[in-house]
């Protein structure tokens, strides 16, 4: 037992030598080399910062990765300019060291700050200007934008723009427009990346494109196919959408003994076709009571924004879905911005203001998946799912329709293919409190059972995933090397067809797959072992 403490104790004190050699090594690198940089003792985190550990975790979502048995990064980085983010580029390439940029931290499979090999975090924080013109209807947004500060932004300058993206306001934007980005208002305006105009990336080199410079190849391959395989996106210029300046929103909650299988039946033979401006989305969840011997049972949540007002909303919805019984004191009249913070949880009455704050409003341990359906699941296998549902503790699965602008825009246009012929969208979640190995194990061998009971009911050859509900159980790149063949068994159910364009932008853009991780794209020729 000694002799194994000893050998602990030296290992952790190689590592913080070489920790310490690293940052004087990487400090020298950036103050001699690269002019242009201008901030060096006030942007890099050591170990030995008394700042390392809350930076490290102040936008960690999922609370899961603190048990990582990976090495946490050597230094972190907090830019304030575009040179700065050159120099760590280039110091990191010089010094052998892998990067990880990060913009929100949501990524699921906690791919922007967990990495096998020493690395740094780029973590873009302070990269969160917004420029907009209302005129031109258009904004530039730079990448550590979160969501919540970019609708704020917009609510500021008008009551009749929005943006089509996510619901959660501490998002960061650059994860979230690389990866597609789903919606509230998807179906009218379809995804955050069909509506990205130009960007600004800088590449393995350290050189700055903008859509021009960089050529229509990589744009497309950077709305939607991940931006980080790529470069380093500092910016986004994206088209604002109008909206009415009046907009109705409702929730109306119904548990199996209120017949929630029948309306969440009939639900998906409706959302699709439903006019473009209206969106119904389902949120299921198990909750306390009902006749179950677990006394509890489920209640899903018909959870819907109008884009227009009540008086239009109630005849539309007693055509086309009488059945959930809709009537006018179950809906709220608001703008749009103050849409946003009804979906990301908020009560009614809190300020504008709450959308800034960056505190993470449902952190815990969780592990999620997707799936696309095409085909309506029957009573009998949405009452299998339920059936799960109640012999675990914090479960949710949520349902987001397509159709819409959704059925246009042709699977190429964009990375993200999943669009006409499919119904909707799940993410299934499970959650739990208490964060250790035997804890997680127990809850993500649950998920993955419920993941292989819906096997029949969702889409095949592939079964589609989304990427920004990252999943790393599809399947990851081998450690050492990769091949187009092996990161196609996961890659095909992100990308369907379009991985093999992404692969080959890759090859052009990032040959040496200096941009890498356990999913990201690689060169569409194998790449060598690295030393």
């Amino acid at each position: 037992m000694k002799y194994i403490i000893l050998v602990s104790l030296l290992f952790l004190s190689m590592l913080q030598a070489t920790s310490h050699s690293i940052h004087h090594d990487f400090i020298r690198c950036m103050s001699t080399q690269f002019r242009d940089y201008t901030k060096s003792f006030e942007i890099i985190f050591t170990s030995d910062s008394p700042l390392f550990s809350s930076i490290l975790q102040s936008t960690l979502q999922n609370m899961r990765w603190l048990n990582s048995s990976t090495s946490p990064p050597l230094l972190i980085i907090t830019p304030f300019h575009e040179s700065e983010i050159q120099a760590a580029l280039l110091c990191s390439k010089k010094l052998g060291l892998q990067i990880r940029v990060r913009s929100g931290g949501h990524d699921y499979e906690g791919l922007s700050y967990l990495c096998d090999t020493p690395f740094i975090i780029i973590d873009l924080i302070n990269l969160r200007s917004i420029e907009i013109n209302i005129e031109e209807e258009t904004a530039w947004v730079q990448s550590g934008t979160t969501l919540g500060e970019l609708y704020y932004a917009i609510g500021e300058k008008s009551s009749i723009h929005a943006f089509p993206a996510g619901l959660c306001p501490t998002v960061g934007v650059g994860g979230h427009f690389s990866g597609g980005g789903l919606g509230t208002l998807l179906r009218k305006y379809g995804l955050a990346a069909d509506n990205v105009l130009d960007a600004y990336l800088m590449d393995v080199n350290g050189r700055i494109f903008d859509r021009k410079a960089m050529g229509e190849d990589l744009f497309w391959a950077i709305r939607g196919g991940g931006g980080a395989s790529f470069g380093i996106i500092l910016s986004w210029k994206i088209r604002l959408v109008q909206v009415p300046s009046t907009v109705t929103v409702f929730t109306i909650s119904k548990t199996l003994e209120q017949e929630a299988t029948k309306l969440v039946h009939m639900w998906q033979y409706i959302a699709d076709k439903l006019p473009e401006d209206l969106f119904i989305r389902v949120v299921i969840q198990d909750v306390q009571g009902g006749s179950s011997r677990h006394n509890k049972t489920i209640q899903a949540s018909f959870n819907s924004l109008f884009l227009g007002e009540i008086d239009k909303l109630i005849p539309l919805m007693n055509e086309s879905f009488p059945e959930i019984g809709l009537l006018a004191e179950n809906c709220i009249q608001m703008s749009w911005i103050e849409s946003t913070l009804y979906f990301a949880g908020f009560q009614q009455g809190q300020p504008l203001e709450v959308l800034l704050d960056k505190t993470q409003l449902y952190k815990s341990n969780f592990k999620a998946k997707s799936d696309f359906v095409r085909e309506p699941i029957p009573e009998e296998g949405l009452e299998g799912i339920w059936k799960m549902f109640l012999a675990e503790e914090m479960v949710f699965m949520i349902m987001d329709p397509f159709g819409g602008k959704m059925n246009i825009i042709p699977e190429s246009a964009v990375p993200f293919p999943h669009r006409k012929d499919n119904l909707y969208n799940i993410q299934y979640i499970v959650k739990w409190e208490v964060n250790d190995i035997k804890a997680s194990n127990k809850h993500i061998r649950w998920i993955r059972m419920l993941y292989e009971y819906m096997r029949p009911y969702v889409s095949k050859d592939p079964r589609a995933a989304y990427l920004n509900y990252r999943d790393l159980d599809l399947g990851t790149n081998s450690l050492d090397s990769t091949s187009y063949a092996e990161a196609n068994e996961w890659g095909k159910k992100y990308f369907k067809g379009n991985f093999k364009r992404l692969t080959r932008v890759k090859s052009i853009t990032d040959p040496q797959n200096f941009f890498r991780s356990e999913q990201s794209i690689p060169p569409l020729l194998k790449t060598g072992k690295r030393k």
